[in-house]
């Protein structure tokens, strides 16, 4: 592929990045919509995966601490990888870029690039739903909406959260299969 066909792929990629933005961001017109994903999006703030990861030793014992220190280390690993590439990428988010993209919640920085909500949940969740598969019935629709209500709220565009799980994902085969192991054996 040329160098001319790789930047009219590119464009279009990005013109897609910001349709799909300002397609779901029109939902945050509607105050009840704004206020059930601000909500989730303050909910995947850290509050319930804290709460849940708090909750494993208290129910399932041993297996529980191990799933939590592998849960806090990937956590720390997601926090470390999202911040460095957002002060090396500066990608400023959509409501600062686009005056027409509504902000529907307050943001920790100006930056976009990857979701560390979307990274923190798809990586939290993996851990979770491997080592007790009950869960899947709410840490999966759970990140979805949390996914889902980044970009109604203005505050991602679409790659932004579809790299922030898949490095969420990678990260969490990461503690799953690396990390794990050393507090269970």
């Amino acid at each position: 592929m040329n160098a001319s066909k790789t930047l009219s792929l590119s464009h279009q990629l990005i013109k897609l990045d910001i349709a799909g933005c300002r397609r779901l961001n029109t939902y945050c017109q509607s105050p009840a919509i704004q206020g059930f994903f601000s909500l989730v999006s303050r909910l995947g703030d850290g509050a319930l995966w804290y709460a849940l990861g708090l909750s494993l030793p208290i129910i399932y014992g041993w297996q529980g601490v191990s799933v939590l220190f592998t849960y806090t280390l990937t956590g720390l690993i997601c926090v470390r990888l999202y911040k460095q590439l957002k002060k090396r990428l500066v990608r400023e988010r959509p409501f600062i870029q686009h005056l027409d993209i509504m902000k529907g919640y307050e943001t920790l920085d100006q930056y976009s690039f990857p979701s560390g909500h979307t990274m923190h949940a798809v990586c939290f969740s993996m851990l979770l739903i491997a080592s007790f598969p009950a869960y899947a019935v709410i840490a999966i629709p759970f990140s979805i909406l949390i996914a889902i209500s980044r970009v109604v709220l203005g505050l991602h565009y679409p790659s932004d959260v579809v790299c922030g799980a898949l490095f969420g994902a990678a990260i969490a085969v990461l503690g799953q299969f690396c990390l794990l192991p050393l507090f269970t054996n």
